[in-house]
């Protein structure tokens, strides 16, 4: 394989011409500028490049492995965690309250993407205990929050999400596993849950599950959930963290992908945990994390996708097949042939607007927690949540489509062990179904972000894009940009108040629209940024007029589609199927 190339010249571009950084920072108060934040991508993408790249492929090939009831990573990743944590990653952006450094989301959103383009199953341990300690943040107790958030911060500690249970997936009304109330005001959990990544591993340190259960007095479905801190270790009498809990790994589950992290079938035998938040109001307190995790998630298809075009680029630039499309010349290196350029460019076009895209809806939960105006603080708020559910799915949906794309640049190469292509292919196709599937992220939509505030959310979304098209006018991009925009103007109006089967029937076909349109809107902002004559400008200007012509054109198909209704799908009946 190549090395992999952290992409700091593109952040800085974005942070310095696009994004608008140093006045978004003075905007909130925030002593950073791009400068800093530049010098703190590169040193995070030296890291990537040099420690967790290198453990990739042997991790995937050993996996975590289950032996006498304890969880071993591959050899390398319990050092490699305890490097990253003592260098100060695992805090990047979390609260000086509680020992974290305080810097913008942005780095953290271009971090994970470095982390998911190098070591996909590594960078799970540290996204998912941020998620965990945003939760605890938000709605533990001030003594729950003292005792474990500066541990998990600091990476000493890490986190895990216990939701799923093998009868209860996305419908979490169906769960089962008990919560008991004990005299200490602790609570007793017994029940089994699955698919519950870095659930245990061999790092050292405690591991903080937030577990959904049930009290004893809980009304049925979602309205009867509460969540629950479950450690792995309990305090002892001396204040340390020694007694074992009563909760254990079942078995590891078997995986297509991910190999290296595990991910486990946990059993809660009685287990001691501590309410988090209100009874029976879990699932609101579960979906902060759950919010975040989504973000995480989309930047791990991105960074799918930028670490196999870097592989997929080196490779045709050397690989010697086929003459020249005079004939006069053979062979020639296979970045001559228009269809490897064509799928070179479909993951490029994705990849430079994505990592836009992120670093604009970044910004804006920065924005929702520091900006000092109330009114921009919600504002800011609502447009995350209405790009969460978009930033997921598609993200990772190009991201998937990217790495098969890359693979079949290598032809039959990219089939074989050693080059690698095979195990993005794998890795990429986990971050479609969990953290929702992308399916119930296209519900989630049109369902009810569309709605939210009555349509002005949307609304005020599209009019932030029609105005940077205006002030590119005259760029090819934003005329074709504006014409898809259009498109989905009218089918957003069409689907105001539609039923349960027709938002079904549009919502996936929706969402890609409205990520193509996103992404052109970032096209537009870069190419007018990049007039110069720089090498990376032209560049810019040359994959926008790609992504132009060969993208944007699919949002017409698209918008069809959605306009045929739900009675083609609904129309066979289930027994036919």
């Amino acid at each position: 394989m190549f090395s992999y190339v952290p992409p700091i010249d593109d952040y800085r571009f974005l942070l310095t011409e696009v994004l608008g950084f140093d006045r978004a920072m003075a905007d909130m108060g925030k002593e950073v500028d791009a400068d800093l934040a530049a010098a703190v991508l590169e040193e995070a993408g030296r890291m990537c490049a040099d420690r967790l790249h290198p453990l990739n492929r042997h991790g995937d090939e050993e996996g975590s492995r289950l032996v006498d009831g304890l969880v071993k990573t591959p050899e390398g990743f319990a050092d490699a965690w305890r490097d990253f944590a003592a260098a100060g990653w695992a805090s990047l952006s979390a609260d000086p309250a509680y020992g974290g450094q305080g810097l913008p989301f942005i780095l953290q959103l271009w971090l994970d993407e470095m982390l998911a383009a190098t070591n996909l199953s590594f960078g799970l341990f540290p996204g998912l205990t941020r998620g965990a300690c945003e939760a605890i943040m938000a709605h533990a107790s001030d003594f729950l929050k003292a005792t474990y958030l500066p541990p998990m911060v600091s990476g000493e500690w890490t986190g895990a999400m216990a939701l799923t249970e093998s009868g209860a997936g996305t419908d979490l009304a169906l769960l089962k596993t008990k919560a008991a109330p004990d005299a200490d005001g602790s609570y007793a959990i017994t029940g089994q849950k699955i698919f519950i990544s870095s659930g245990d591993h061999d790092f050292g340190g405690n591991i903080v599950h937030l577990v959904l259960a049930r009290l004893p007095d809980a009304p049925a479905g979602v309205k009867g959930i509460s969540l629950f801190l479950v450690p792995k270790y309990l305090p002892d009498a001396d204040g340390g963290f020694t007694i074992r809990n009563s909760m254990s790994v079942g078995a590891l589950e078997k995986k297509m992908g991910i190999h290296a992290q595990p991910t486990c079938v946990m059993n809660y035998d009685g287990a001691t945990g501590w309410l988090v938040g209100e009874p029976h109001k879990g699932l609101a307190a579960m979906f902060t994390m759950m919010n975040a995790e989504r973000l995480m998630v989309g930047i791990q298809g991105l960074g799918i996708a930028g670490a196999s075009y870097q592989q997929a680029a080196g490779y045709a630039k050397e690989r010697l097949q086929g003459r020249s499309a005079d004939g006069a010349r053979g062979p020639v290196t296979i970045i001559e042939h228009a269809d490897v350029r064509r799928m070179l460019l479909n993951i490029r076009a994705f990849v430079e607007a994505g990592r836009a895209l992120a670093g604009w809806t970044a910004l804006q939960l920065d924005r929702a927690h520091h900006h000092p105006d109330a009114a921009e603080r919600a504002r800011a708020d609502a447009l995350v949540a209405l790009l969460t559910p978009v930033v997921k799915a598609a993200f990772t949906d190009f991201g998937f489509e990217s790495a098969v794309q890359a693979q079949q640049v290598f032809g039959g190469h990219g089939y074989i062990r050693e080059w690698g292509m095979e195990q993005y292919v794998r890795d990429a196709r986990i971050a479609q179904i969990y953290e929702g599937t992308n399916g119930v992220q296209a519900m989630d939509l049109v369902g009810r972000k569309l709605p939210m505030a009555g349509g002005a959310v949307v609304e005020g979304f599209f009019a932030l894009v029609e105005t940077d098209l205006a002030a590119a006018e005259g760029l090819n991009i934003a005329a074709k940009t504006r014409e898809a925009l259009a498109l989905l103007r009218g089918v957003t109006a069409s689907l105001r108040g539609a039923g349960t089967e027709a938002a079904g029937a549009a919502a996936v076909d929706y969402l890609r629209l409205f990520a193509l349109v996103s992404m052109g809107w970032m096209w537009t902002r870069m190419a007018a940024a990049a007039q110069g004559d720089a090498p990376l400008h032209g560049a810019k200007r040359a994959v926008a007029d790609y992504f132009a012509q060969r993208m944007l054109p699919q949002a017409q198909g698209l918008a069809v589609g959605i306009a045929a209704g739900e009675a083609t799908i609904m129309a066979l009946g289930a027994e036919a199927f």
